[in-house]
């Protein structure tokens, strides 16, 4: 996987684009056994006191291994072990920051390590970067695509909201212990990279309608990634050692083409915004929480359906506000304009039933009803999940708009 990130290095420099936070990474590295290098990595980098974050679960499957491998080395090897909530989940949430940010002033570290799910990488990720340290990957599932990510998606008084952090200077991720994981945390990743086929139409079709930034590197490092996962749906639906690696390594890559962009644009579209509602809605019904990609999954399926009606509707229906000679850009009017390069990445995307076929493969909820999401949730994220990141110009969010447009101008016409 180096060498991975080495030729997406020197294809950024050769495109002419700072490889940013990709210069941060000293090395990446999947497959058999290569926990057993961490130590090594670490005495390289003159390190001698160190704070390792997890919850209960990834320290009975893979923090007590690297806990026994680093006592004997290390002059200070110090555990955080994230506390649950009262539904029994594990939030990157006030709570959990200020848990490891205590920590971190208590212990002093030279390095933090996450070891664990994507949760457990959120908070850590954030209280480093507080703290103005350095932390090390060490994922114990292929759950989550957000290991490399610099953005921090963490939750503030029961918002979600995602804050520029860091990256890892290092990721060690062993398919010895991924491969040992829970088959929906497998499933869930599967659910994740699936997500990618919205999201990169979301990230053209704001840069089309809305004049947002694209970058074809990254769009192109996120789309191999995705279909090297499809490629191999079996093997990964099995959970051999070789499906797994193949999902790990690709849930990296669109990491790291999120840390080349700057922004979670190649991995986060409408559909994750409808994740993030439904995540946002459990939190303030008490409820226990969903995978974040089985959510992403199931939502990806959904955002497919609309958007395939909306492609088999044309233009006219966007039409109203061309007419009217507005002039406006990133609304209707633009819609209309660019309709053909909108409609001809439209055909590039899977329609709902090939997404679901492709869920259920992996042993995953292959719809929102299927994840136990209600039909009145399931409407009102459709209709308002786009105004958690109002910073995007996704197709639902111009569609949402649209609608809302169109019933006023209705409505003021008919004097209501």
């Amino acid at each position: 996987m180096s060498r991975i990130l080495e030729e997406i290095r020197q294809r950024a420099r050769e495109s002419g684009i700072d490889p940013g936070g990709l210069d941060d990474i000293d090395v990446i590295r999947t497959g058999s056994g290569v926990l057993s290098e961490l130590p090594g990595y670490l005495k390289d980098k003159g390190i001698q006191n160190i704070l390792m974050i997890t919850d209960k679960d990834t320290y009975e499957c893979a923090g007590q291994r690297v806990e026994v491998m680093l006592k004997p080395v290390f002059a200070g090897v110090h555990l955080t072990m994230l506390k649950e909530d009262t539904k029994g989940d594990v939030l990157a949430d006030e709570p959990s920051l200020l848990q490891v940010i205590l920590d971190i002033q208590k212990h002093a570290p030279q390095i933090v390590l996450a070891v664990g799910s994507g949760t457990v990488h959120d908070i850590t990720r954030y209280a480093a970067y507080t703290a103005g340290l350095s932390f090390v990957a060490v994922p114990t599932a292929s759950s989550v695509d957000g290991f490399t990510s610099k953005g921090a998606p963490i939750i503030i008084r029961g918002e979600k909201i995602t804050v520029q952090s860091i990256g890892p200077s290092a990721v060690f991720a062993d398919t010895d212990i991924l491969t040992k994981a829970p088959a929906a945390l497998a499933a869930a990743g599967f659910g994740d990279m699936l997500g990618k086929y919205t999201s990169l139409f979301d990230w053209k079709f704001g840069s089309i309608a809305a004049g947002e930034p694209y970058m074809e590197l990254a769009a192109d490092l996120t789309r191999s990634a995705l279909q090297n996962c499809v490629d191999h749906v079996g093997q990964i639906a099995s959970r051999s050692e070789e499906g797994i690696h193949i999902l790990t390594e690709a849930l990296i890559q669109s990491g790291l083409a999120m840390l080349l962009c700057g922004q979670s644009h190649p991995a986060s579209g409408a559909e994750h915004h409808v994740s993030h509602y439904w995540e946002m809605e459990y939190i303030r019904m008490g409820k226990k929480q969903l995978l974040h990609g089985a959510k992403v999954g199931a939502a990806c399926v959904e955002i497919s359906r609309l958007y395939q009606r909306l492609a088999a509707e044309g233009p006219d229906p966007w039409s109203y506000e061309a007419s009217a000679g507005s002039g406006e850009t990133g609304k209707a009017a633009s819609v209309y304009v660019h309709w053909n390069d909108i409609a001809s990445e439209l055909a590039r995307l899977p329609d709902s039933g090939t997404l679901s076929d492709l869920l259920r493969k992996v042993g995953g909820p292959a719809s929102p009803k299927e994840l136990g999401i209600s039909h009145d949730l399931l409407e009102r994220s459709m209709k308002d999940a786009h105004r958690i990141r109002m910073n995007r110009y996704t197709m639902l969010r111009a569609n949402n708009e649209r609608n809302r447009e169109q019933t006023w101008s209705l409505h003021s016409a008919s004097g209501k």
